[in-house]
């Protein structure tokens, strides 16, 4: 028997969404909560296709177990960890909360630090008396340079925890 894909989904798309998760049932082994009309479709066209055709072969199937093998499946921490005191870089660390010395105000003195621990990395922004210097670079804002350090915007009192409490 030959397998014409293109009838077949010709004949799924007719179908409701009722009858698409019956098929899938029946063409998986096992059932889905799933209701878009499209992506059941999908799904058991590649399944009707890969059991006519034998699916993928026994060296591809090795191959793809050496990958998920060596994968990394989680590139960040869970939410929620923290560290105090992280000194050496690691890629993989949480963000460390760090609370700065000084007191929560946007006047800030030049010669003063801001130091931020940011993915195990130490982020420190030296006030000037025109704006602010991080990684030899000058930088007219605190937001410009949380964002040259983290390649995202934030705000940068925020980021560097210099909002007062309950400040929005």
């Amino acid at each position: 028997m030959t397998l014409n894909i293109n009838q077949a989904v010709a004949e799924m798309e007719l179908m409701t969404t009722r009858e698409l998760r019956e098929r899938y049932t029946a063409v998986y082994n096992e059932g889905t909560n799933a209701r878009n009309k499209k992506w059941l479709i999908k799904r058991i066209a590649w399944r009707i296709q890969a059991n006519a055709q034998g699916g993928l072969s026994e060296r591809a199937r090795q191959r793809a177990l050496e990958i998920a093998n060596d994968a990394d499946l989680r590139t960040m921490p869970p939410r929620g960890i923290s560290q105090r005191g992280a000194s050496q870089y690691d890629g993989n660390a949480p963000t460390v909360v760090h609370q700065p010395n000084i007191q929560p105000s946007r006047d800030l003195v030049p010669g003063t630090v801001l130091r931020r621990i940011y993915k195990g990395r130490p982020i420190d922004a030296h006030v000037s008396g025109d704006g602010f210097i991080y990684d030899g670079e000058h930088y007219k804002s605190l937001t410009a340079v949380a964002k040259a350090a983290t390649g995202k915007h934030w705000n940068g009192y925020h980021f560097f925890g210099l909002r007062k409490k309950g400040a929005k």
